[in-house]
């Protein structure tokens, strides 16, 4: 009885929130839970998925990556769990994906390298020819930076991120001039802050982690390099800044589908009902959290328009899936969504939306 499939044989819908809480990417653990408690809340008061309650059951993506494993292994085979949703690395997504491809649906929520094509998994995240590339133009053409040091951890996103920025680039006049990779957790910035000083880059393109990118960015500026240096970060939300503090944001951009500054009437009615359910000591509102809102939302339209959470049912009717949430209005194109991306720059402890970009 204990490995019995529980799958079919219960009254719920049952989802594994796998969300960073421990690590380097820990201090974005409260905002996802709680973006993924309001969106369960949305769900559940809309009548639930398939006329079920939702349940959702956190997994701490921070975990070593064989227990992150086993632990998503063990909950799809004994049925604990109809699906899987969430914020984490890529490194985390890579082992996620052995366990549940062809098995339960798998909503990724992060923005990530590309070329994710595991049996199952949808994406609510944007690749870098979405998010990036387009900020880079943007960047080249409003401020003139044309050549960047990529400074990142050392793991899958950055090196494949940085290795698809260098193809982009060879067919522009940006340049990436050098690059420098720093453990996850580390906090030795020597040879980066060193590769920076003495290169030509007019910016630096930062591919790090949370508390790392939060570091690295009081590092940056108590060294003085922002004094005539831009950074572009692609894994920031307001936590980081209140992480490095107001000192350490000058010359910082990000770009996102998502932030609260947007002036639409969905960003603005989610960040009031957000307010309103976790009042004013809320964990900071920011597009990293609110990815996890937008994936269980994808997740419960995909199995609402194939009225089944069978994979092959999901993967049939996919391509008619719409909502709208907070980003305004998503598509479903293939296993990723559509979407508006915005640019965004510091303005001491929050993003003030510069402009939307095109891809």
């Amino acid at each position: 009885m204990a490995n019995r499939d529980l799958r079919g044989h219960r009254d719920t819908v049952d989802i594994a929130l796998v969300v960073p809480l421990s690590g380097p990417a820990g201090m974005f653990g409260p905002s996802t839970e709680a973006c993924a408690e309001l969106a369960l809340d949305d769900i559940n008061a809309a009548g639930g998925i398939l006329d079920r309650r939702v349940r959702l059951h956190p997994v701490d993506a921070g975990a070593p990556l064989p227990v992150l494993a086993a632990r998503i292994g063990e909950m799809v085979d004994r049925g604990l769990v109809d699906g899987v949703v969430g914020w984490h690395l890529s490194n985390a997504r890579k082992v996620i994906t052995p366990q549940t491809a062809g098995r339960v649906p798998y909503v990724y929520t992060t923005f990530y390298e590309g070329g994710e094509n595991s049996d199952g998994v949808y994406m609510v995240g944007e690749t870098p020819d979405q998010q990036l590339f387009p900020v880079l133009r943007w960047m080249r053409a409003e401020l003139g930076v044309r050549r960047w040091c990529v400074i990142g951890n050392d793991y899958v996103w950055p090196h494949e991120t940085t290795r698809a920025t260098i193809e982009f680039s060879a067919t522009t006049d940006i340049d990436v001039v050098g690059s420098d990779f720093v453990p996850l957790g580390g906090r030795d910035f020597t040879a980066a802050l060193n590769l920076i000083r003495n290169s030509p880059a007019q910016g630096v393109l930062l591919f790090m982690v949370g508390a790392d990118c939060a570091a690295f960015n009081r590092a940056f500026a108590a060294a003085g390099l922002d004094e005539h240096r831009v950074r572009l970060g692609m894994m920031i939300g307001e936590d980081v800044l209140l992480a490095g503090g107001p000192e350490s944001t000058q010359g910082l951009f990000t770009a996102s589908g998502y932030f609260e500054s947007v002036v639409s009437r969905e960003s603005m009615d989610f960040g009031s009902r957000y307010t309103a359910r976790f009042g004013s000591v809320a964990p900071a509102l920011n597009n990293i959290g609110e990815s996890c809102y937008e994936g269980l939302l994808l997740f419960a339209s995909l199995a609402q328009q194939a009225r089944s959470l069978n994979l092959r049912a999901i993967e049939s009717t996919a391509a008619h899936v719409t909502y709208h949430g907070p980003r305004g209005e998503v598509r479903v194109r293939g296993t990723h969504t559509t979407q508006p991306v915005y640019v965004a720059g510091a303005d001491l402890l929050r993003f003030e939306v510069q402009a939307e970009l095109t891809a």
